[in-house]
């Protein structure tokens, strides 16, 4: 069964996911915490957040990657990632936006398996 997503909106969230495990990917880098037990009163829950800097390109090109990012997190994350843990998604420049769906969708898949494999 899939579980319930949120978004990650406040920076002290993104901040804490920048000091936790990551698993680089040709078109995006993902990022991912375990959150602890007093941090979120749903435990059942998954947060993911959705970055692009400047690097990628104007409004505009970072606004697609950040679409494409959204699009495979909503088809991959519910099935495959943990209850109780906050993923980042940042794109890359360039790669982000011109890569092809099924092997960003297939990125995503590996780069799950990478980081709760010690788990």
């Amino acid at each position: 069964m899939p579980h319930p997503i949120e978004t990650l909106a406040k920076r002290p969230d993104f901040l804490r996911a920048a000091r936790a495990a990551r698993s680089p990917q040709p078109a995006f880098l993902l990022q991912a915490r375990q959150r602890t037990a007093d941090e979120a009163p749903d435990a059942g829950l998954i947060r993911i957040g959705y970055t692009c800097s400047k690097k990628v390109g104007n409004a505009v090109a970072r606004n697609r990657a950040k679409r494409r990012l959204r699009e495979i997190a909503r088809a991959i994350i519910p099935h495959e990632g943990l209850a109780g843990w906050d993923y980042v998604l940042i794109g890359r420049a360039n790669e982000t936006a011109s890569r092809p769906f099924e092997d960003l969708k297939s990125d995503l898949s590996r780069a799950l398996k990478k980081i709760h494999k010690g788990r």
